[in-house]
Order: structure tokens, then C-alpha cells, then sequence
């Protein structure tokens, strides 16, 4: 071939590649860190977090606006209040680095298909950022509230969520690519965290909820919201929370506080929990049977008791035990008995023992699940005492 019959194919060629054709500059988009979607009357009300980044920038010195600006928009549907929105920012919404997404109580109750398909479907959003729903507020309420420390009030719901859950175990961490995988599923039922504020609303609002010692307004994880298909029907007290992380093996560390013999309490941190959920069918009747295996520390003795005596290590243990085993009953109870809702998988358990039996039953197991036995053992074994052996209020006594 020749030179110039090569040199016009190249050409040619250049003409079909498409190069940056949809390129989109940082100083053009509006960076999206929280999104929260409520129902009003007939329509959805959409409330996005969008970052000032020169307000949040090192480098530039404050100029002493919120960090972050809230815009709201109403529209038939989540992708026209969306598009909307851009009739009130300044630059397009850009949900790439999107964090969390609030979901309010009221459109919970009526169901979450509908506003997450948008969120699903939607090329831009990804689907790893956390879903949680409010409590005793809408979502917008939620994300109007400023947080101190953190800078971006997206950042302290789910830095809240993670530290909590870590730590405390009274939280859940959902994706969306979880919750879609539940909520499409039918053998287990969904869950999220709940948020409330805590303190006048209106007040949240303002700059001065960020420039005082003591925080008028909070925002506080209340729970874990229980659904049924995709409707919200209830929200577990905390303390019935991290029981359901114990019996859903999402318990990393919390504290249980124990009654000495002669009055006074003990602390223990645990420091590992593991539990097992098995389905197993005896004489064609399903039963459940959940192991957890526990692991702690002596955190804090308030009360007169010999670390050192025989056995007494023994004792805590099989206090933790017991503890463990009556709270967990408890909140089993309530899943079980009050919301009727296969949220920990005994479903998917009985399956993976009996898919045969399992198909036979799995019409019928909304009425038959209510019934199902399960026993609960907790094993617990305690590794360190701290750095000193026995209590100084012991020592003191002694």
C-alpha cells in the first residue's frame, strides 16, 4: 500500500474513535455525598448533601459557610425530582462518590421498590453505599441536621454505622447491592439501621449546632428497622439489636455487664463472637439450631470478687453464657412471635439441609415459621483480666 493510501486509512480510522466525547470537568459537577428520599402526598421528595469543596479544602481558609449545602426538589417520580434538581443547583448532581442514602420512615412503610429502582438501575450510582431509614423524622429532616467533627454530615452517618457496629454491635451496615440481593430474594427478610434526631429540629439547621460545647441536636442510630417484602413494619430497641447481631454472626465487640454474687456489677468486652445457624428436619418437622461461640475480656469489677479464687473464671463464664442465651431467646421471641418475619435465615438454613423438603415447605413456611424450635447454645471463654488481677474496691476490703 502506498504512503498516501495509508496515511487517508489512518485518517479515516481517527474519524470512528471517540476520544473524550463525555467528558464532564470536576468544576462543572455538584459531588453528591448523601441522598435522601421521602413521600409527600403523591410524590417523591428528593433531598441531596452536595459538597462546598472550598470549605472542606486544606489548603483554602474557611470562609465560614456550611460545609455542605442541602437541596430539595418534588416529582412524580425519583428520576424526574432528580432532573429537577437542576433547576436549583448550580452545577449537575453527581452521585459517583454518593455515601448513604436516608430512606423516610413514611416511604418505608409504603415500600422500597419503587424509589430504589431508580437507584438500581442508574448507571452513576454504585452499589456500595449504605442504606438506612429514619425514625420519627423524614429524610430530609435528617440530612438538614449539621454534625460537629465531621465536617460533612454524610461522613458522621456513616462513620456512626461503621464505629458502631464495629464496636457496640447495635447497628448494621446494608449496602445496596445486599439489599437488592434480599429484598429480591424470598427466603429471608430485610434489614437497616434506623436513624432519629435527637433535639429540635429546627435547631439542627444551624451553624451554631456545630460551634457549641454541647450539641443541641444529634443524630442517633436507634436500631435495627425490621421489613416484610419491602415495607418497613417495625424497629428493634437497641439492646434487641445487638442480640440479633449475636444470633446473625455480625457481632465483632460489645460489652455485657454481669450482677456479682454480693451485689455490685462486672463488665466483660467481647472480643469475638461466632454463631452458627443449622437446619436440620426430625420426622418431617424443621428445627433450628443456633451455636454461638464467644470469646472475651475482664473489662471493669464494681463489686467485691476474687478474680485469682478457683473457678471463678468458670462462674463469669457460665454467667456470660446464660446472659447471652435469655437476651437472645428474648429478642427471637419478638422476630419470631411479634413480626413473624424470617430476618436471621432460617429459611435459607433448612434449604441448605433439605432442598427436597425444604420445596415441599416453602409455601407454607410464612404460617409454619412462627412454630419452628430452636435451641440456642452459647459457649464462652474468657482470655485476659486486664492489666491487674482483682479490683481495687476488693483489695480494699480485703
Amino acid at each position: 500500500m502506498s504512503k498516501p493510501k495509508t496515511m487517508l486509512l489512518f485518517l479515516a480510522l481517527t474519524l470512528l474513535l471517540s476520544g473524550c466525547w463525555s467528558k464532564r470537568e470536576l468544576n462543572e459537577l455538584g459531588i453528591v455525598v448523601a441522598l435522601g428520599i421521602d413521600k409527600v402526598d403523591d410524590s417523591y421528595e428528593i433531598s441531596i448533601q452536595v459538597v462546598d469543596p472550598s470549605e472542606i479544602s486544606s489548603k483554602q481558609p474557611s470562609s465560614g459557610r456550611a460545609p455542605v449545602v442541602t437541596y430539595h426538589a418534588k416529582g412524580s417520580s425519583v428520576f424526574e425530582a432528580i432532573r429537577r434538581m437542576t433547576t436549583l443547583t448550580p452545577r449537575k448532581p453527581y452521585f459517583s462518590h454518593l455515601q448513604i442514602v436516608v430512606i423516610g420512615e413514611e416511604l418505608a412503610k409504603e415500600g422500597l421498590n419503587e424509589p430504589l429502582d431508580f437507584i438500581a438501575r442508574d448507571h452513576e450510582f454504585r452499589n456500595d453505599f449504605d442504606v438506612i431509614v429514619s425514625h420519627e423524622a423524614t429524610a430530609k429532616e435528617v440530612l438538614n441536621v449539621l454534625t460537629p467533627i465531621e465536617k460533612m454530615p454524610a461522613n458522621k452517618l456513616l462513620n456512626s454505622i461503621k464505629v458502631s457496629e464495629k464496636s457496640f454491635g447495635s447497628t448494621l451496615s446494608v449496602s445496596t447491592d445486599e439489599l437488592l440481593n434480599t429484598l429480591s430474594g424470598q427466603e429471608k427478610s430485610a434489614v437497616l439501621s434506623a436513624i432519629e434526631i435527637q433535639g429540635d429540629k429546627k435547631l439542627g439547621i444551624d451553624q451554631t449546632n456545630v460551634e457549641r460545647i454541647t450539641t443541641p441536636v444529634i443524630l442517633k442510630y436507634a436500631g435495627i428497622a425490621v421489613f416484610k417484602d419491602d415495607k418497613l413494619v417495625g424497629i428493634l430497641s437497641e439492646e434487641d439489636s445487638i442480640y440479633y447481631n449475636y444470633l446473625n454472626n455480625k457481632i465483632e465487640s460489645t460489652v455485657e455487664v454481669l450482677a456479682c454474687p454480693k451485689g455490685g456489677d462486672l463488665s466483660t468486652e467481647i472480643t469475638k463472637s461466632s454463631s452458627k445457624i443449622k437446619g436440620t428436619f426430625k420426622n418431617s418437622q424443621p428445627k433450628i439450631k443456633i451455636t454461638i461461640d464467644i470469646t472475651q475480656n475482664i473489662g471493669e469489677v464494681n463489686c467485691d470478687m476474687n478474680l485469682t479464687a478457683d473457678n471463678a473464671i468458670q462462674k463469669i463464664n457460665k454467667k456470660t453464657e446464660e446472659k447471652i442465651k435469655e437476651q437472645t431467646e428474648k429478642t427471637l421471641k419478638i422476630i419470631q412471635q411479634d413480626y413473624q418475619l424470617d430476618i436471621l435465615g432460617f429459611g435459607e438454613a433448612l434449604h441448605r439441609a433439605d432442598p427436597q423438603k425444604w420445596k415441599k415447605m416453602k409455601k407454607e413456611w410464612s404460617t409454619i415459621y412462627p412454630d419452628v424450635t430452636v435451641n440456642i447454645e452459647v459457649h464462652v471463654t474468657t482470655q485476659g483480666l486486664g492489666t491487674i488481677q482483682n479490683s481495687l474496691l476488693y483489695k480494699s476490703k480485703e
